[in-house]
């Protein structure tokens, strides 16, 4: 059985402020590429460090993530990761998959669907295939960047749970990152305080006190397929976000 989550205590959590309000950001976000904007304003300290390496989250999290980089001038790469839905309920989260072998599953979860080890890696096993096909698919070629003492910022554009960005988190501090910063277009509020505790610093835009559906707080939230992401990676290679440095 894959190993599970660390629980986090809710006593260490602070009271359920919005310790980052600003009243300049609006009730919805427009669309990707400006919560890729307002976040590049919130990172500006990063602009052109070369000890940074902004990490988007395929799918939705690449437009943003190459938002950041081209405004900062930072490398750009993609970061894997693959939600674990319980069988029959996919869209709640069983665990989640990371990019270097990161596996993580939810005990409590497995316990209140009576899940088998047999089930939980039949899921493991279609989600690592299909993060694989990913990898091969948006990196091609090209050979992901280190990461070994450098700050990882990856980026997505919401967070629910905070499962698979917490595999995410794990997965560049096993790659070697010496700093880990999240950035978000839009979070549950207590999602955000529990990522900070596993992270240097997390960057949200949105902090609401519930979340049903990311897309319901951007005015405009196509799907994106493969060919988008190509296209976006591409386009911000070419303006002003680097792959080698």
């Amino acid at each position: 059985m894959p190993r599970g989550f660390r629980k986090l205590s809710k006593r260490a959590l602070p009271e359920l402020d919005n310790p980052w309000e600003d009243s300049q950001v609006p009730e919805k976000l427009h669309n990707r590429i400006e919560a890729g904007r307002r976040l590049a304003e919130r990172l500006a300290d990063l602009k052109r460090n070369p000890d940074v390496v902004v990490l988007a989250l395929p799918r939705g999290g690449v437009p943003i993530a190459c938002a950041i980089a081209t405004a900062l001038q930072l490398p750009l790469d993609v970061f894997l990761v693959r939600k674990l839905g319980v069988p029959g309920y996919e869209e709640l989260a069983l665990g989640a998959l990371a990019a270097g072998g990161v596996e993580l599953v939810d005990p409590d979860m497995v316990e209140e669907f009576g899940l088998s080890a047999q089930d939980v890696k039949m899921v493991v096993d279609r989600e690592t295939a299909e993060l694989q096909r990913r990898e091969a698919i948006f990196r091609g070629t090209r050979t992901a960047l280190d990461l070994h003492g450098r700050t990882a910022v990856l980026v997505d554009d919401g967070i629910a749970t905070g499962s698979t960005m917490r595999a995410a988190i794990e997965g560049v501090k096993k790659a070697g990152a010496a700093r880990v910063i999240v950035a978000a277009g839009v979070a549950p509020l207590s999602t955000a305080l529990m990522l900070r505790q596993e992270t240097d610093d997390t960057v949200c835009l949105l902090m609401p006190r519930e979340l049903v559906a990311v897309g319901a707080f951007y005015e405009e939230f196509p799907q994106l397929d493969d060919d988008d992401v190509l296209a976006l990676l591409a386009n911000a290679w070419r303006h002003g976000a680097n792959v080698a440095a």
